[in-house]
C-alpha cells in the first residue's frame, strides 16, 4: 500500500507550487492505478486545513470544494482512509521516543505510525521522515 502525506496532496492540487506538475502526475498515476492507496486521517485533516486557509495558498479552496476533492479520492475502490487501530499506540510511542520527537513533528510521527501499522510505504516530499525507525518512505517527486 502506498500512503500519501499531505504535502503530496497539497502540491498536486495547488497549481501555484513549483512541485505541482510532478505531484499532480504522481497522484493521478496512483489514483488511476490498482495498488492500494492509504490516506491517513492526519494527511486529510492537514489537506483540509491548509487548502482552505486564506493567506496560505494563493487560491484557497472553499471548505465545500476541499471536501469534494477528498470525497472523490475516497470514492475510488482502492483508496481508503487510514485511522489508528489496535497496534497504533505502541508504534506511535516508539516513533516519538526513538525519533526524538516533540512539538510540531508529533503529527509526522502520527503519520509514520499509521503507515507502519498498515504496512504501507509513505510517499512524501519531507525528508524529515527519515528520523522514524522502521518507516518505509520515499519522495515520489524526486523520480520525475
Amino acid at each position: 500500500m502506498i500512503v500519501l502525506d499531505a504535502n503530496i496532496l497539497l502540491y498536486a492540487t495547488d497549481p501555484d507550487t513549483a512541485q505541482h506538475h510532478a505531484a499532480h502526475a504522481y497522484l493521478l498515476k496512483a489514483l488511476e492505478g490498482t495498488e492500494s492507496v492509504g490516506l491517513p486521517m492526519q494527511s486529510v485533516s492537514a489537506f483540509l486545513r491548509i487548502s482552505t486557509q486564506k493567506g496560505v495558498l494563493q487560491h484557497p479552496f472553499s471548505t465545500k470544494e476541499a471536501l469534494q476533492i477528498v470525497d472523490e479520492w475516497l470514492q475510488l475502490p482502492h483508496v481508503r482512509l487510514l485511522v489508528p487501530g489496535d497496534r497504533y499506540w505502541p508504534i506511535f510511542r516508539r516513533m516519538l521516543l526513538e525519533g526524538n520527537v516533540a512539538g510540531r513533528s508529533i503529527t509526522d510521527a502520527e503519520i509514520a505510525a499509521v503507515t507502519i501499522e498498515y504496512g504501507g510505504e509513505l510517499q512524501t516530499y519531507d525528508r524529515g521522515f527519515a528520523r522514524y525507525p522502521g518507516l518505509r518512505w520515499q519522495n515520489p517527486l524526486a523520480k520525475t
